[in-house]
């Protein structure tokens, strides 16, 4: 199972949205709190869902190709 942002924040102590605040920098955040986030992102294995932030964004950041085979 892939840790979640929640399991993040219970490991640091802190909350959702403040691990949220880390990882978009949309707001300053001490450096020791920082810190403690991204040691328990580390020791977790987290990685943000790509699908998930697609959705929150409305972005997908993905380019699509149409390849057409042509007997012959």
């Amino acid at each position: 199972m892939m840790a979640t942002s929640r399991d993040v924040a219970a490991l640091a102590g802190v909350s959702q949205s403040t691990v949220s605040y880390v990882m978009s920098g949309t707001r300053s955040i001490s450096p020791q709190t920082r810190e403690r986030v991204e040691a328990a992102m580390t020791e977790l294995g987290y990685h943000p869902n790509a699908n998930a932030r697609a959705l929150a964004s409305n972005r997908a950041n993905v380019i699509g190709l149409i390849h057409a085979r042509i007997p012959g």
